[in-house]
């Protein structure tokens, strides 16, 4: 079996590009789910990030219900909506509108992570211990989209009887054995999570057990891609995404040395700069979340989703465009659709 005979999807976070804004990366969503709807991509998912200065998917459910409302047929979802951010009700309205708005086009993926730092957890008045409530209110929230509430005399309207549904995310046996036990499709992070990929899988598949939503197992795996036409501008690329993960995880050591230098903490980190980062040790981190990116021209991406898929048996991959501009991520979604189609010629 192929990765061309398998789903293919898209993880889209927004990205916010150098020197523009949030506007900007908001149409290029629209523009690369539209692109993605022309070429038979199966979905896409946004995901719930905080606090983070190049990602503008904070508020999932609003950018779902932009690009549905500027697109027709393909799947939209999140990707995820970190639960423990949230009231299950809540969630259940929110999606519960967008499927009555969008019918039979919306997902909703879960996660338990805070999708932020203690001080965004803070802001969002979000108590450290929630997330151990995650099991019980995924239930909640599944009751909810089902017309069975858990909660004597309280339904989701919109939401109630829409049956959106539901996906467990994770990067860990945790989230495979919950997803697991509750019967729900499993989504692992390994586009940037790369260490439990195959043990996690494993404990998802061996202890299953079929629900009203799923009769067996099914598995959406991450892979990140990165591809361009040529092997230069590939190159160009992949050594781009290296410096902007150097930047975004370990860019506020410069931002406290430039403080302390003159006062400006907030100027934009130099291509100079990162290049000190991944210097002084951040290329080991950043190298290794890329651990399952294809990285190559479209037909090396092509032998390597094969080769990942195999590996394993994923019924469906999302991949993770991580091209540093709105144009160069609609040239990846498509030298890979283009790829994959010729390969089942």
């Amino acid at each position: 079996m192929t990765a061309t005979s398998r789903r293919l999807s898209i993880l889209d976070l927004a990205p916010i590009e150098r020197g523009l804004v949030a506007r900007d990366s908001i149409a290029a969503s629209v523009a690369l789910a539209q692109r993605a709807e022309e070429l038979g991509y199966h979905r896409v998912w946004y995901a719930e990030h905080h606090n983070m200065a190049r990602i503008a998917s904070s508020a999932t459910s609003v950018l779902i219900a932009h690009v549905g409302a500027q697109t027709s047929t393909i799947r939209l979802g999140a990707g995820g909506v970190m639960l423990p951010n949230h009231a299950p009700l809540t969630i259940a309205e929110q999606f519960g509108t967008l499927e009555a708005m969008y019918p039979g086009r919306i997902d909703l993926g879960l996660g338990r992570a805070p999708g932020s730092d203690q001080q965004t957890m803070y802001a969002l008045r979000r108590d450290p211990s929630s997330a151990e409530n995650f099991p019980r209110d995924v239930v909640e929230l599944q009751g909810y989209l089902t017309g069975q509430s858990r909660v004597a005399g309280v339904d989701a309207v919109p939401g109630k009887g829409s049956n959106v549904p539901l996906y467990i995310l994770g990067s860990s046996l945790y989230g495979a054995k919950l997803a697991a036990a509750l019967g729900l499709p499993y989504a692992f992070a390994s586009h940037f999570a790369p260490d439990a990929l195959h043990p996690a899988l494993a404990a998802y598949r061996e202890e299953f057990q079929p629900s009203e939503q799923l009769d067996r197992p099914y598995v959406i795996a991450g892979v990140g891609v990165i591809t361009a036409d040529g092997a230069e501008s590939v190159a160009a690329q992949l050594q781009a995404v290296r410096r902007l993960r150097a930047i975004t995880l370990f860019g506020h050591q410069l931002g406290t040395r430039r403080s302390h230098a003159n006062g400006q903490a907030n100027a934009e980190p130099t291509d100079e700069q990162a290049d000190q980062l991944l210097a002084a040790g951040a290329a080991a981190h950043v190298d290794h979340m890329l651990t399952y990116t294809a990285v190559g021209t479209p037909g090396v991406v092509r032998d390597y989703f094969d080769d990942f898929a195999r590996s394993t048996g994923a019924d469906e991959l999302i991949t993770v465009h991580e091209a540093p501009t709105s144009q160069a991520r609609l040239r990846s979604i498509t030298l890979v659709a283009q790829a994959l189609e010729r390969a089942a010629i």
